[in-house]
């Protein structure tokens, strides 16, 4: 296997070798399901290219709610199946697949009605429990228990005496979704996937009614490549119309999108040690533990404006706020918000209007020759959603190809993550660095995190944290560079890092020291330091402005005030 970098060099080559010959599968759409895709091609032995418009993750992929989780509530719509397929997928990720990135995490339910309503919840929760052990894949995470309300409030003191009558504790996972999905193109990359970011398809390549590659636009350094493939996949998410737009075929089925929206508050905000989950009255509301703050989401509304930057509107978020604090002793105002984002799911059109109804479960489509589409589901069960994905395409190879292994292949960092945390004290003996340094790296890189200190052992100056965002060393920021496909300052602050929305300044203060760290590996001069400086202010103002409007179309219109690409 080689190595997993993705720096500069790394992505020019891979535009280059996709080029050069026809490959196996061209997967379109660097979120966590072509990601996914393209690392189940390439282990199955397939020449892979994978190509994404813009950033990894930059779509719904980074947005989301951070949960790996079974669907508690999909078990009241009564779908098992999902729910099941899920659970397994989730044990599989904390167990085998991803040990360094997806973590358990607590969730207290407060009961508000005596008698029934713990018989109701109860039987749900216990129910889930033991769908997670049938699986096989479910014995590591902690079993359900019932609390008295002097139980729940010691546990959650931040809640109201009024609001429950008791609760129920149980446990789902969480992981950092950008990061999780920048490890699978890491993956994919590692077994031979040519893989690039801002590498944008603008057209398909045909020969007759078959599709045989793809116009790719490289939005770095400008020109086109023609990739051909014998199968594509469009793994593009909420943009699944558009790309099918690109051969005037929308397909067999249609792709909305539903907006979501978080907010981040500080930890000493909310007074609990667990996280919470409410109903409110359209659908549930999430307090998750997010290391030194809180993640409050999420909304579900309907959303047809720009899918490449969706606004968070006044109305989002008063609406999160009210309903959260409905059981707050102590309520959050607007002063406490640290970060808002909003995120779009692709949600697959059915008969009813609320985006709420619409199904979660994905389809596969072969709309034309030579031309895969994969979309819905969820981001745990992407990794099922990849394979059915490759399956499909195996149809169109006309070979024999060789069964999914995915089940079986741990993410890069996985594998030596568990022996090097039980030896973390040694590591902070030997590098100079507090314990609790050593286990956020070992938490976001696994054992990869070796390769961020050798960059301290080179310069001992990249061991210092951030100025203004000191959860995070400058090493960090130039391994997002040379390993990890960072190309703009928006990618380190947004999603290599989360200092966009866990500090009250929303990365401005941070933007200066970041973007003078990643000028040496990607070569840039002090005007496009400023530049991507200028860039990334517009960015955060225009959604500040966004968020102080009353709707959508206001909120959106305010949004796009700020330039997409950062000029060259």
């Amino acid at each position: 296997m080689r190595t997993a970098t993705l720096g500069p060099a790394e992505r020019a080559g891979a535009l280059a070798r996709m080029a050069e010959r026809e490959l196996d599968v061209l997967v379109i759409g660097g979120g966590v399901v072509g990601a996914g895709t393209a690392l189940d091609a390439v282990t199955r032995g397939l020449s892979t290219g994978l190509v994404e418009a813009r950033d990894w993750a930059s779509g719904t992929s980074s947005r989301s709610s951070k949960l790996i989780h079974g669907g508690l509530r999909y078990l009241e719509m009564l779908d098992f199946a999902l729910v099941r397929e899920a659970l397994k997928e989730r044990g599989l990720l904390l167990e085998r697949i991803a040990p360094h990135l997806v973590k358990p995490v607590p969730f207290l339910y407060p009961l508000q009605h005596k008698g029934w309503e713990r018989w109701y919840a109860g039987t749900g929760v216990a129910m889930y429990d033991a769908m997670s052990i049938s699986s096989g894949h479910g014995r590591g995470l902690p079993a359900h228990r019932h609390l008295s309300r002097s139980g729940a409030l010691r546990v959650a003191p931040c809640l109201k005496k009024d609001a429950l009558v008791g609760a129920l504790q149980y446990y789902d996972a969480q992981m950092d979704d950008a990061r999780y999905v920048a490890t699978i193109v890491r993956t994919a990359s590692a077994y031979g996937a040519s893989v690039a970011n801002r590498a944008r398809v603008v057209g398909f390549l045909r020969e007759g009614e078959r599709v045989v590659g793809a116009r790719v636009q490289d939005v770095e350094a400008g020109g086109e490549y023609e990739v051909r493939a014998r199968q594509i996949v469009n793994a593009t998410g909420v943009w699944t119309d558009d790309t099918q737009g690109l051969i005037n075929e929308r397909g067999q089925f249609h792709v909305r999108a539903s907006k979501g929206i978080h907010l981040v508050v500080p930890k000493d905000r909310i007074h609990s040690t667990t996280g919470l989950i409410l109903r409110t009255e359209k659908s549930v509301l999430f307090v998750i533990p997010w290391g030194r703050h809180w993640i409050v989401g999420t909304t579900d509304t309907d959303w047809d404006l720009d899918k490449a930057h969706p606004a968070a509107s006044s109305a989002d978020i008063d609406y999160l706020l009210e309903h959260v604090n409905a059981v707050l002793s102590t309520p959050l105002t607007r002063d406490d918000v640290e970060g808002v984002y909003a995120g779009l799911r692709p949600l697959l059109a059915g008969e009813s209007d609320a985006t709420s109804k619409l199904s979660r479960e994905h389809t596969v489509a072969h709309p034309v020759p030579g031309l895969v589409v994969v979309a819905g589901g969820k981001y745990t069960t992407y990794r099922v959603m990849a394979k059915d994905a490759v399956d499909e395409a195996v149809h169109g190879l006309d070979q024999r190809v060789a069964d999914c292994v995915t089940e079986d292949i741990p993410l890069v960092g996985a594998e030596g993550y568990k022996a090097l945390w039980n030896a973390r004290a040694h590591i902070a003996a030997r590098t100079g660095l507090h314990v609790a340094r050593i286990e956020h790296l070992l938490n976001r890189y696994g054992s990869l995190a070796e390769e961020v200190l050798a960059l301290i052992t080179d310069d001992p100056s990249l061991g210092a944290p951030l100025a203004a965002a000191d959860d995070y060393l400058r090493a960090e920021v130039v391994y997002a560079c040379t390993h990890e496909g960072a190309r703009h300052l928006d990618d380190v602050l947004t999603r290599r890092t989360r200092i966009s929305i866990e500090t009250f300044d929303r990365g401005t203060r941070s933007a200066r020291e970041v973007a003078e760290l990643m000028a040496p590996p990607l070569g840039w001069d002090q005007d496009q330091v400023d530049r991507e400086i200028e860039h990334y202010e517009k960015r955060v103002e225009a959604e500040r402005e966004s968020q102080r409007q009353p709707d959508d179309l206001t909120a959106d219109a305010a949004r796009l005030g700020a330039p997409d690409i950062v000029p060259r």
